[in-house]
């Protein structure tokens, strides 16, 4: 397959112009802040340090909303996703769940530091946007099936997932550059005082990661509404659909035994994801919480995993179009579970569990210490294989399923990876409450990866990327 952008590569005989597939990739661009920004690396670790009462029940806390949320979205995938694919058209979904998306990242302006209620208004604010973005992004990956050839799926996907960390590195490079500053000095990370006038001390830089990931979306998802071609009406009303949508779903899970591979496939992709969501989501606020890391480095270790993230989702794309997406998912997996581990090992003042390390101490710059370093090793380590993980899963389904069925499939592997996505951050949260220990928490998820891991060993995929035949 040649290397030229997707957009120019695909052909466009009976599909739609170049200009539409361009739109649908820039879904990702305006959506990636939300995860950047907020559930990781800007308002998550000012929640956990600067509105909880210390670290460990932050990421307690942060743990349960997340799982929430995810709740919530397992409870409705299933009806909200057999109703989409009865009436046809994604954008109105779209469009609702992003507006759920806006209205929450804005609320999160008003979460302020001592200000009466502001624990249970960010946890709020942050399920509301979170719900709103996890199913705006499975709508939108509904409609890839009518973009590209099965065949073009897995460079659409890493595409896709290259310029959403393209977008998250653009908008954190612009909080961290010009609005969150460093409470003490007052200073962003490029030395000058925030834009806009905003208060360090109020901590409204870190805050104001919410109002911008709102206004990003409504600007960047714009393309895809004007030029990107929605599925076609049915006549079904949305009572209608509703009324059919789980009966439909049931028959298509009964179907899944007469494809096993595929079952196996979507069973292993709950695993693995649930463990890699809840990995992203507790990152920043391992860092604030082990190494007493602020805005400024968690911003830049944001930036430095984010370029890793883009680069590793644009080769990830093509080392599955020689090797196919199972073996590419494997080696990610092996390295989450690596990096894991060697996050394990590490304290303020260790490494490798027995071996002391000085830590860091006020004044002496940037991941001074050795840990801090090691620490932000494995942090690229992860961002760098996360990429290719996702895309080459999607990947991997288009080779799977049956291709006059590809589309429901899709639907039904964007609703695998939120079935269960409350499991993951809620056990880290019961195992950091109940060891009152952040490495505890994140020690449940070696055995997700591994569960993971075991049950894709089992698929057989076919072999130079085929699809099945019907």
């Amino acid at each position: 397959m040649s290397d030229a952008p997707l957009a120019r590569a695909a052909p466009r005989e009976g599909w739609p112009p170049r200009r539409a597939v361009t739109a649908w990739l820039f879904f990702d661009w305006s959506a990636q802040p939300f995860f950047t920004l907020v559930a990781t690396f800007i308002f998550a670790p000012y929640f956990a340090s600067a509105l909880a009462s210390d670290p460990a029940s932050g990421q307690a806390l942060w743990g349960y909303a997340t799982g929430f949320g995810g709740l919530c979205i397992a409870l409705l995938s299933p009806l909200l996703g057999g109703v989409a694919d009865r009436t046809g058209p994604r954008k109105p979904w779209i469009a609702g769940f992003g507006a759920l998306l806006v209205i929450g990242s804005s609320l999160l302006w008003f979460a302020a530091p001592g200000a009466a209620g502001a624990v249970p208004l960010a946890l709020f604010a942050y399920v509301l946007a979170m719900i709103g973005a996890e199913f705006a992004t499975m709508f939108n990956n509904a409609m890839m099936t009518r973009l590209v050839p099965p065949g073009r799926l897995g460079r659409l996907s890493g595409t896709g997932w290259a310029i959403g960390y393209l977008g998250g590195l653009i908008a954190l490079a612009l909080m961290l550059g010009l609005i969150a500053a460093d409470p003490e000095s007052g200073r962003t990370l490029a030395g000058t005082a925030p834009i806009l006038g905003l208060d360090p001390a109020a901590r409204e830089g870190d805050r104001f990661a919410g109002p911008l990931t709102a206004l990003w979306f409504l600007v960047f998802v714009a393309p895809l509404f004007l030029f990107t071609p929605d599925a076609p009406r049915t006549g079904v009303t949305l009572a209608q659909a509703a009324r059919g949508g789980l009966g439909r779903l049931k028959a298509t899970l009964a179907d899944l035994p007469n494809l096993p591979g595929l079952g196996r496939f979507l069973l292993a992709n709950m695993v693995y994801q649930d463990a890699l969501v809840a990995l992203f989501a507790f990152g920043g606020i391992y860092g604030a919480g082990v190494f007493g890391w602020r805005t400024i480095e968690l911003g830049v270790f944001g930036i430095l995993l984010t370029v890793t993230g883009t680069l590793g989702a644009w080769l990830g794309g093509r080392l599955d179009d020689r090797i196919g997406g199972k073996p590419v998912i494997l080696g990610a997996i092996a390295a989450l579970l690596l990096a894991c581990i060697g996050i394990l090992s590490l304290d303020a003042d260790r490494i490798l569990f027995v071996v002391a390390a000085t830590p860091a101490t006020p004044g002496d710059g940037l991941f001074a210490s050795t840990p801090e370093r090691v620490y932000l090793g494995f942090g690229l380590l992860i961002g760098f294989v996360a990429g290719p993980l996702q895309a080459s899963s999607r990947s991997l389904l288009a080779r799977l399923a049956p291709p006059e069925r590809i589309g429901e499939f899709f639907g039904l592997f964007s609703l695998s990876g939120k079935v269960t996505s409350f499991l993951g951050p809620t056990l880290v949260a019961l195992a950091t409450t109940l060891f009152a220990s952040q490495r505890a928490g994140l020690a449940v998820l070696i055995a997700f990866f591994l569960t993971g891991a075991a049950l894709l060993a089992g698929v057989r995929a076919p072999p130079d990327g085929q699809v099945p035949p019907s």
